[in-house]
């Protein structure tokens, strides 16, 4: 189980180095709010951080 968790843990911080690297802070504000909101149970929450991610990837398109 320990290497399971140690792996877990590299590609979540390879994620949000990934997230940082592309979209700065407001990528990592947008991330955190989805997770935090996913783990609270709170759809508000997790659906800001969803919206503000979508924003950040669309952006140029816009």
């Amino acid at each position: 189980m320990p290497v399971l968790a140690l792996l877990s843990a590299a590609l979540v911080l390879g994620i949000e180095q990934l997230v940082q690297w592309k979209y700065g802070p407001t990528g990592i504000v947008g991330l955190l709010l989805l997770t935090i909101g996913i783990k609270a149970r709170s759809p508000a929450v997790s659906s800001l951080g969803a919206v503000v991610l979508a924003l950040l990837v669309t952006a140029p398109a816009l």
